[in-house]
């Protein structure tokens, strides 16, 4: 095999045949959404911690309002802000969830569909390409791939 053979995307990053320009920057566009979607998902999973770490926190402060003589306003800490859906009823671990089984499962399956019935199920065609177009071939550190 020649260097030229071996400096070439892996088969997973190469366009089949007959997938058109407007496809692979279709699936790309795609493909950004899901990132897109997937970094909505980090924000909600941490506003999901967040939130659950700060309702600990205020039964600290009612905990130590109490031992500070404090205790009708320890109470009301207690009852309404303790345990209080963050929405109505619902905990933020539900908001998770139904985010997760509908809106997240439903884009994540769409994604993979339509590159499973456009382009043989391969990822990242559009940034391979990219890749492609933008390093310089024959020089260090900007191999095809690792191997």
């Amino acid at each position: 095999m020649t260097a030229e053979q071996q400096d070439r995307p892996a088969d997973r990053h190469r366009r089949p045949d007959g997938v058109t320009d407007a496809t692979v920057e279709a699936l790309g566009k795609l493909s950004e959404a899901l990132e897109a979607v997937e970094e909505a998902r980090g924000s909600l999973y941490a506003f999901h911690r967040l939130s659950g770490h700060a309702d600990l926190q205020a039964g600290e402060a009612a905990d130590m309002l109490r031992e500070a003589g404090h205790a009708e306003l320890a109470d009301r800490v207690e009852t309404e802000l303790i345990g209080r859906n963050v929405i109505e009823g619902r905990w933020t671990f539900q908001l998770v969830e139904e985010y997760d089984e509908g809106y997240y499962a439903t884009f994540r399956d769409l994604e993979r569909a339509a590159r499973d019935d456009l382009a043989e199920g391969k990822p990242h065609l559009f940034e391979a390409e990219m890749k492609e177009d933008r390093r310089t071939r024959g020089r260090r550190h900007h191999e095809a791939s690792p191997d």
